[in-house]
Order: C-alpha cells, then structure tokens, then sequence
C-alpha cells in the first residue's frame, strides 16, 4: 500500500498568504427583506498558520468559513485562496479549484450513502484523475485508523468512523488549506476528542493551514490565532502562540 504522502515545507522559502479576505459582504434575500451576514471582513492568514473563528450563533461564522471556502460567492469584496483570486471563477472551475487545492469537514458528515468508506475517500482523486486513487484513499483511511473499515457503507460505521471517513476525504488530495466547520458539533465528547486529535495531527503532517469554525474556547485555544465575530465583523483576535 502506497505510503499518506505530505508535503515538506521549504526552509526560508516566502509565500503568499493561504487566504485573503479584503472588505468581503454577504447579502442574502429573505422574506422579510435583505440580510446583511458579511460587513466588510478584512483578514489574511498565513501558510500554515491555524486559525479558530470564534463568535455567538448567527454572527457569521460559517458564512465567512463558505465564502473563504469558495462555496459562497460574496455580495462585494475579493477573496483569495492559495495564492489564487476566486473572483470571476464559475462554479465549475470553483469546483476544480477546490479539488486541487481545498479540504473541507463539516458538521454532518456528508458522506454518500451507497459508497464505501474506501470509495468516499477516493471520490476527490477519481474526480482529479488519479490512476493511484484507490490507493492512496486506503492510505488515508489508515491514517485515521479505519483500514479495517474499508468495505463497510456509512450505515455501518458510527458517528466517530464516519467523520473520520469524512476526514479522510478532506485530506486525501494533500490540500494546502483545511477548512473545518463545527467538526465536532454532531459527536459525544470523547469521541470530538479524538476527531480534534487527528485534525490537528494530520494538519500537521500536510503542512496545511488551517481554518476552523468553533465555539469551543479550549479548541480554539490550540490554534496559533482566535478570530472573534459579532454582528458579520471581526471585532477582535488574539495570538495563543
């Protein structure tokens, strides 16, 4: 079985930041009206920096993680991820970008159901071509401990295995940015415990940055940076390190 491959950082070499925000608004419609979600978020972070989002339910947190993510397209402002303008893509290549460059963990898993853990995993790579897909979705899965899961279907699995499989997935392709939203909002805690465990310890090993949506203070707490939101701002943040 071919080796999880990650990527070495290179000594004194200067790099972009990973992402870049610049005065980004969200306006979504409603029944009632416009809502205003983003209120000119200004911010970059680091390659291989890792950041928390920290801030009450409603004030903004996932919908900066989706525009950050090029999920969302923003109402106005610019967004930037490894190095490269998403402004303009169309959702195809937003898709090809991500495939290449971006992993993502969500709350719910997001698994499809019919599919295997192994196939989940290899989705991504079969999407990029990869003639060793297969291969390295083993690979990943043994990484987060469930090579012996490798043929059972998400019904199968419980709900730690399952965000593992999702985990799995989100790092298969060695992606340069990591977005994980709420990861553990769905899972007892012992089990988010190990989920945290192996995000951080797998984020490590790829070198990749890190952007985390959580209203986990100690969580928060592991990361290099806490950005705090209220109202669609960034009012304030703080260095832990």
């Amino acid at each position: 079985m071919e080796a999880f491959v990650t990527r070495d950082p290179v000594p004194g070499a200067t790099r972009a930041p990973s992402i870049v925000l610049e005065d980004v608004r969200l306006t979504l419609a409603s029944a009632a009206g416009a809502v205003n979600i983003l209120n000119g978020v200004t911010l970059a972070v680091e390659p291989g920096e890792a950041v928390a989002l920290l801030g009450p339910s409603g004030s903004g947190k996932s919908s900066l993680l989706m525009v950050a993510a090029g999920l969302e397209a923003p109402t106005a402002g610019r967004v930037s991820v490894a190095g490269r303008s998403l402004s303009g893509l169309s959702e195809d290549a937003l898709a090809r970008f991500r495939r290449e460059h971006v992993g993502i963990v969500f709350q719910s898993f997001h698994l499809v159901p019919t599919m295997t853990a192994l196939e989940n995993v290899a989705v991504p790579l079969e999407l990029l071509r990869r003639p060793d897909a297969f291969a390295r979705a083993e690979a990943a899965l043994g990484s987060v401990g469930l090579v012996h899961r490798l043929d059972h279907y998400p019904g199968q699995l419980s709900g730690g295995e399952q965000q593992r499989v999702a985990l799995a997935r989100a790092i298969v392709h060695e992606p340069e940015v990591l977005f994980a939203d709420e990861p553990t909002g769905n899972l007892d805690g012992a089990t988010g415990a190990g989920i945290i465990e192996l995000l951080f310890s797998l984020r490590a090993r790829a070198h990749a940055t890190l952007f985390l949506v959580t209203h986990e203070e100690v969580l928060a707490t592991r990361c290099d940076r806490i950005l705090r939101m209220k109202d669609g701002l960034i009012v304030a943040e703080e260095r832990t390190k």
